[in-house]
């Protein structure tokens, strides 16, 4: 039986063709046999540097004979490795970005084949395409593929690591300002059935999903307090269902402000059913987040508002929540986001409103500093405001 040749082990001659031939031990398969990784050059000085850099990336690698499946091969195996570990729609988003981008694009690469180089042209493309967001998605998820290849020993480095994720730029969001709250909580007044689930979402911030998901068991009505347990969401072939939070940080207890813990409180007395917010026909059901959808649409057409997404409510709560002076580590936790990071980098837009607010605020501390002499400067300040405004 022919001895097992360690990794890394190589050999190097000079073909017919003049060029030279470098290759590598780098894996073994079932049987024992070595797995080959090839490299050419015009001269052997060059081979050379090209031989010792494979060596230093093969150190401390064994791959298997999985390293010749191409990525699509891997993608099937992957999918399949992933049902049941994550959520149905989870699942169904990786296989969206697969089916519609990585696949397309470097499905039929040998998966040990693919370069950094072969990452960075995969992501420029996208950029022509794509919100910086929806690529820094499919980033994420091209590097877990890959990082199960490596941990499988199907290649030995991931390429993505050499690559520097794709910038995500934010945009501005859109914001109800003071006064379009104002109109939109005059509107949603007038709509007995679904004044309470609107009035929540906007002194909650709550996501849609995890506000038409609110169970009474979930209101602590002496401690004013609500427990965020569960998310409604369509899956495919439209069936309603129930699932976990979006995020572990997702599962939360928030104090409610005494006005929603007690319009709450008022709406407890008369619930026919399990659901907070039920289904208006079927409140065996909770409400569908598409219908809630639909109706904000329409309030906000009614009352002449800017068409903004429901989401946008989420927004106007938190951006408000800040222009009042909460902390973004506490906003973080009403909001659900597993980094108070995350929530700092998603509010780094200001509105008027809060421009407004903070040159208050710096007019007033001033003042306690300097007096009354400061009164002349902040008036002419303040009229110059108004008149850019």
């Amino acid at each position: 039986m022919a001895k097992r040749r360690p990794s890394g082990d190589g050999m190097v001659r000079k073909r017919e063709d003049g060029r030279w031939e470098g290759r590598i031990v780098v894996g073994h398969k079932d049987n024992g046999d070595s797995i080959f990784h090839y490299v050419y050059a015009d001269t052997q000085k060059e081979l050379t540097a090209k031989l010792r850099k494979s060596i230093t990336a093969s150190q401390g690698v064994d791959l298997t004979e999985r390293s010749r499946l191409t990525l699509s091969e891997w993608l099937d195996q992957w999918l399949v490795s992933m049902d049941g570990v994550v959520r149905p729609s989870t699942l169904n988003g990786y296989r969206s970005y697969i089916e519609n981008h990585i696949r397309p694009s470097l499905g039929e690469k040998r998966i040990s084949q693919i370069k950094a180089t072969d990452v960075q042209k995969f992501y420029d493309k996208l950029n022509q395409r794509l919100a910086s967001g929806s690529v820094r998605r499919i980033h994420t998820v091209l590097h877990g593929i890959l990082k199960a290849a490596q941990q499988a020993r199907i290649i030995p480095k991931n390429p993505v690591d050499e690559v520097t994720p794709p910038k995500f730029s934010y945009k501005q969001k859109q914001v109800l300002t003071d006064e379009q709250l104002a109109i939109f909580m005059a509107a949603i007044r007038e709509d007995a059935i679904w004044h309470d689930l609107f009035y929540t979402e906007l002194t909650t911030g709550l996501r849609r999903g995890e506000l038409c998901g609110l169970m009474w068991k979930d209101f602590d009505e002496e401690a004013g307090t609500l427990q965020v347990r569960r998310t409604v969401r369509r899956e495919k072939g439209g069936i309603l269902t129930t699932g976990d939070t979006k995020t572990y940080a997702g599962s939360r207890k928030i104090i409610l402000p005494p006005s929603t813990a007690q319009l709450l409180r008022e709406r407890k007395k008369t619930a026919l059913t399990e659901w907070i917010f039920p289904n208006p026909i079927k409140p065996e059901l909770p409400t569908d987040p598409g219908t809630a959808y639909n109706r904000m649409k329409a309030l906000l057409k009614q009352a002449g508002l800017p068409d903004i997404r429901f989401h946008d409510l989420r927004h106007t709560f938190a951006t408000h929540a800040l222009t009042s002076g909460v902390d973004v580590k506490t906003l973080s936790g009403l909001l659900g986001h597993t980094r108070a990071a995350f929530t700092l980098d998603t509010y780094t837009h200001t509105t008027g409103d809060m421009q407004k607010r903070a040159a208050e605020i710096v007019g007033e501390f001033l003042t306690d500093i300097f007096g009354e002499e400061l009164k002349p400067w902040e008036e002419s300040a303040k009229a110059a405001m108004e008149q850019s405004a």
